[in-house]
């Protein structure tokens, strides 16, 4: 669907984008994600085709951005991170403004500016003017407006910045539902609902790709390893004969013991990323009559994954290399 191929963008002299290259397949659900300043919304307006790119080339469905503009915008929908409506119009009508401009057959326009008022849930707001909607109502007349010519492609920036958490429920549930017939480009900055929504994660800094992947492999591709946590319950359990034991199962790298919390005598173990070792961990503790309370591997969030992706990377340009 999205071929975006050594894109390059400069703000007079300042280097936005930096030479990326990543594909978007068609039907996938796409998290781009990167701290402030990354370069997140400068890529977003070069994929809908707002600005041109200082070099490279975005290829969207088959056409190119720098030849095919008007084409590509035409199934396209776009909800940039500040919604801009007609604030003095009421929502139905600014719903069937929206209609003209995409062209859309009178009959057809119709049948769609009603599903977005279904979907969209705007039933309670259609005759009130834009300017005296919430912002959870603002954002979901601009979802409205950014679906009602049904695009195959849908690039959401912020949709759920400044809601509340009803309403973030609220449209990560559409967002959800969108994903399941369309290919969507998601940006924010709440990490929880990139890793609930969407099938593969980009991860942007200072201009350039740091990370690719489902959350998941990138943890895994980042640590080298998994993480186990295991517990022990009972009373006169020997912390360390659990410990040498442990470090005898087939993939364990390392045991670290992590004390006694509610009666349990935990550890943190390290294997290998290709191997589960659960399995031969509850088999040792039935043989050896250890009462086994707690067993799971452990997964880095994306928080985690996004944080040692980009924080280190600022610290490191902060404070320059080691004298």
């Amino acid at each position: 669907m999205i071929s975006v191929e050594r894109m390059t963008k400069r703000y007079d002299g300042i280097l936005a984008v930096d030479d990326i290259s990543f594909e978007v397949q068609q039907g996938e659900v796409l998290g781009f994600l990167g701290p402030n300043g990354a370069g997140k919304t400068t890529t977003m307006k070069i994929l809908t085709c707002y600005m041109p790119p200082t070099s490279g080339n975005v290829i969207i469905g088959g056409k190119s951005v720098m030849q095919h503009s008007l084409e590509i915008r035409q199934n396209l929908g776009y909800l940039p991170e500040d919604t801009p409506l007609y604030n003095f119009m009421p929502v139905l009508e600014y719903l069937h403004f929206v209609g003209q401009i995409r062209g859309l057959d009178p009959a057809y326009q119709r049948k769609r500016v009603g599903e977005m008022i279904e979907v969209c849930g705007l039933e309670d707001v259609l005759h009130r003017d834009v300017r005296e909607l919430s912002r959870g109502y603002r954002q979901r007349v601009g979802l409205a407006q950014a679906l009602i010519h049904d695009p195959d492609l849908i690039i959401l920036d912020e949709p759920t910045s400044g809601l509340d958490p009803n309403q973030i429920a609220q449209i990560r549930t559409m967002i959800h539902e969108f994903g399941r017939k369309k290919t969507l480009i998601l940006s924010t900055h709440i990490l929880p609902e990139v890793q609930a929504t969407c099938d593969r994660v980009i991860i942007i800094n200072r201009g350039r790709l740091v990370a690719d992947g489902r959350p998941d492999e990138l943890a895994s591709r980042l640590h080298g390893f998994q993480k186990v946590r295991i517990g022990f319950a009972g009373e006169g359990f020997n912390a360390a004969e659990a410990a040498a034991a442990m470090r005898t199962v087939a993939g364990i790298c390392s045991v670290e013991s992590c004390g006694t919390e509610a009666g349990l005598e935990l550890f943190e173990l390290e294997a290998e990323k290709d191997i589960d070792p659960r399995l031969d961990l509850f088999r040792m503790a039935a043989e050896k009559g250890w009462p086994l309370a707690e067993l799971h591997l452990e997964r880095s969030t994306l928080e985690d994954i996004f944080r040692e992706l980009t924080v280190g990377v600022e610290q490191a340009v902060a404070t320059g290399p080691a004298s």
